[in-house]
């Protein structure tokens, strides 16, 4: 199991939400999202919101899973050593968590109106999940080759983050999109909270993360 310049997990680690990095701009790159949202909930874009919000719950499972890998094996599948005003967990900084907490309701924007419509013989719901999927995966080909953001393994690149982490990223932003109004509470809802509970366990009580 060789490694990739593995000496970056512990630069991450070494920062991991200290205050030290902090720069000004996250507060209105919060203040950003917040007024997309915001605007979204003006007007009454309830499935772009359900789009958004499936997404980055989503998203923080996957850094959660990510960081708890590095805890047991000493090292994340993807870390993030440096470019960031505050990591919040070894595979995300702020600004990168940010991005993804609007990533799925930007991109239900270009959702046709019909479910069931296909595009080349496939569902569009799938076919833009896919697409979109693609796009992530190729920027982050560069963002690997920059120092504020790390493929620790070998094997860990561009197919497999595809295929395991932006499909299903964009699976659950693109049919989100069109479920029930109880179906989206309940199972955003009940995401989300597996989340809190994940952080307050594994961050909070044992420190693991």
């Amino acid at each position: 199991m060789d490694l990739n310049h593995p000496e970056l997990t512990d630069r991450a680690l070494a920062i991991l939400r200290k205050g030290d990095n902090f720069q000004w701009y996250l507060i209105p790159f919060l203040a950003i999202v917040v007024y997309i949202y915001f605007n979204e909930i003006g007007n009454k874009n309830w499935r772009g919101i359900a789009a958004g919000l499936a997404l980055y719950s989503v998203h923080w499972a996957y850094e959660i899973a990510n960081a708890l890998i590095a805890h047991f094996s000493g090292h994340a599948l993807w870390a993030v050593p440096a470019g960031t005003s505050f990591l919040l967990l070894i595979g995300v900084g702020a600004e990168l968590s940010l991005m993804f907490s609007v990533a799925g309701l930007v991109f239900s924007k270009i959702l046709p109106a019909d479910p069931k419509m296909r595009i080349l013989g496939i569902n569009n719901r799938v076919f833009i999940a896919v697409a979109n999927a693609a796009f992530f995966s190729v920027f982050e080909i560069f963002l690997a080759s920059t120092p504020a953001f790390h493929w620790v393994y070998p094997w860990w690149g561009a197919l497999p983050v595809f295929a395991t982490v932006y499909v299903p990223f964009f699976l659950a932003a693109n049919f989100a999109y069109d479920w029930s109004a109880k179906r989206r509470v309940s199972l955003i809802g009940g995401m989300f909270a597996l989340d809190a509970l994940a952080l307050v366990v594994f961050a909070g009580i044992l420190g693991w993360i």
